[in-house]
């Protein structure tokens, strides 16, 4: 049976009750991936669900009912939270790819696009994270610059990383290695980076500038997001094709072309993951057309196992 797209996540709005929904129990294993950072990363004090008590706010949508203190209800009829200061290891980043290739749409779905997909795992990443308490961030490189969600908290920066994901478009050139140079200063503590991109662009400026956070002792996950169309060459044959980043070039597929073209296609993968491999980035390949929550959950754990 081919997986079921809920209506709202094929189209341009995300649907952040599905996502929510879908992330409820993936706590557990994106923790066993922070566990396994290993030293040299700086702990710090957090607000969130700890252990030891810091001081009331406001109830917030998106807050756990378990940390309303209920008490403080009955006697002031508000709502309030019960804020808690426990150590924080990590920052998380989501780093995404917005060209204008991540626009190409799937020929089984043709209602979603990559990067539809990719703002779908990059949402669901993100409510795991703002319900652990983590501090994280968004990052979206397209129209040759970094747009960026700077790192926050709380249900707040769910809102804020769902309205920069909705808004995003698929358009123009990654960034080349001077915008990224002068963009990414802000990353500097050790942090976790997820990275989700079609990788149709390496070596390039954006990939080194993965290896060279991974360098840095960032800890960078690669999720390479693609159609089954692109995968397989299945592809209408005597069909034009542009590449949507350089609107001059077009090409035709033949079935004489076709074997050539899947050899150039494994090759180029063959060169992302040999290259990621030797950085020690896992790196997970899936089609846009598989579930999203079994592809986020795998892709958590192929983490996990490091």
């Amino acid at each position: 049976m081919p997986p079921q797209f809920p209506q709202k996540i094929c189209s341009p709005m995300i649907d952040t009750n599905y996502l929510l929904a879908h992330s409820q129990d993936l706590d557990l294993i994106i923790r066993h991936v922070l566990a396994g950072l290993g030293h040299g990363l700086h702990a710090g004090k957090e607000r969130g669900a700890g252990v030891e008590f810091s001081e009331y706010r406001a109830y917030a949508p998106g807050d756990e009912w378990r940390r309303v203190d209920w008490k403080l209800l009955a006697r002031n009829d508000r709502y309030y939270v019960r804020e808690a200061e426990r150590d924080s290891h990590v920052a998380i980043w989501f780093w995404l790819d917005a060209s204008a290739s991540m626009g190409e749409i799937s020929y089984r779905y043709p209602e979603i696009s990559k990067l539809d997909y990719a703002r779908a795992v990059v949402a669901c990443l993100a409510a795991v994270a703002q319900r652990q308490g983590d501090a994280f961030g968004l990052i979206v490189a397209n129209q040759a610059r970094i747009h960026l969600t700077p790192l926050s908290r709380g249900p707040r920066q769910l809102q804020r990383i769902l309205a920069h994901l909705n808004r995003t478009k698929a358009e123009q050139q990654l960034p080349d290695a001077m915008q990224i140079k002068a963009q990414m200063q802000f990353i500097r503590a050790p942090s976790l980076l997820f990275a989700v991109s079609d990788f149709l662009d390496w070596p390039s400026a954006s990939g080194e500038s993965l290896l060279r956070l991974r360098r840095m002792r960032h800890d960078v996950r690669a999720l390479s997001l693609h159609t089954e169309a692109e995968r397989n060459a299945s592809f209408p044959l005597h069909t034009s094709f542009r590449d949507p980043e350089s609107s001059a070039y077009t090409s035709e597929l033949t079935a004489q072309q076709r074997p050539a073209y899947q050899a150039a296609y494994v090759q180029h993968y063959e060169r992302v993951r040999q290259d990621l491999k030797a950085m020690d980035i896992p790196y997970l390949q899936v089609n846009i057309e598989e579930d999203i929550a079994k592809v986020v959950r795998n892709w958590l754990r192929k983490a996990g196992r490091g």
